[in-house]
């Protein structure tokens, strides 16, 4: 589980190609502060397992389907990247809930400065439209950010000028490919609705809460 508090931008130094997979050795410094092999850590908003590690940086592997669903498989020695360490239970919780698993990939279709933020359209797949509203919340490439627009084709999102500093986002532009996670309470709020048909007799329901004087 992560916050999308992106906590540094690390160097991919070495990309390892496999017949449909990658290892990743990514170069970074705050994220390794405790680290252990076989800790998740998210790389532009994908959970990936350190396999192997030193003081300086640490190696991952993409398995296939996280390469056919994700952006990772572009990347190229010298590629930036958002990294952040799994949530820790003691410690402030600063973003959303953020699973890292990504959803889909959306491409960037217009950025227009405004003042001090910089305002990003996005273009999604249909299907995941739904789980979008304004003021809503979304990670892109790892990065924990408010919906401040939905369009027909995507949503609109506004950095801060600490997001542009911090992350990858503010350094991308129109055309590139970005990792998109949806709201996972909207996720979960869509499947529960899907299946309210499918309950069995004498599942409790709200319509049963109601009825029997637990809700007002």
């Amino acid at each position: 589980m992560f916050t999308g508090i992106v906590e540094e931008i690390g160097t991919i130094t070495a990309v390892t190609p496999g017949e449909a997979s990658l290892q990743l050795n990514i170069s970074c410094s705050k994220v390794l502060s405790d680290v252990k092999k076989g800790d998740s850590i998210a790389v532009n908003g994908v959970c990936l397992t350190v396999a192997n590690f030193s003081v300086r940086h640490f190696t991952a592997d993409v398995m296939p389907e996280t390469m056919k669903a994700t952006t990772l498989h572009e990347l190229r020695i010298g590629s930036r990247v958002n990294l952040e360490r799994a949530m820790a239970a003691n410690g402030r919780f600063g973003g959303h809930f953020v699973s890292g698993h990504v959803d889909g990939t959306g491409e960037i279709i217009a950025i227009q400065p405004k003042a001090n933020a910089l305002y990003m359209e996005i273009r999604i797949a249909a299907e995941l439209l739904d789980y979008f509203i304004p003021k809503g919340s979304v990670t892109v490439d790892g990065t924990s950010l408010t919906v401040f627009g939905v369009t027909d084709q995507g949503f609109i999102i506004s950095l801060i000028p600490v997001t542009q500093d911090d992350s990858i986002i503010g350094r991308k532009k129109v055309g590139d490919q970005v990792n998109i996670e949806c709201d996972m309470l909207a996720k979960y709020i869509e499947r529960l609705l899907s299946k309210k048909e499918e309950k069995p007799a004498g599942s409790v329901t709200m319509e049963t809460l109601a009825a029997n004087g637990f809700l007002n």
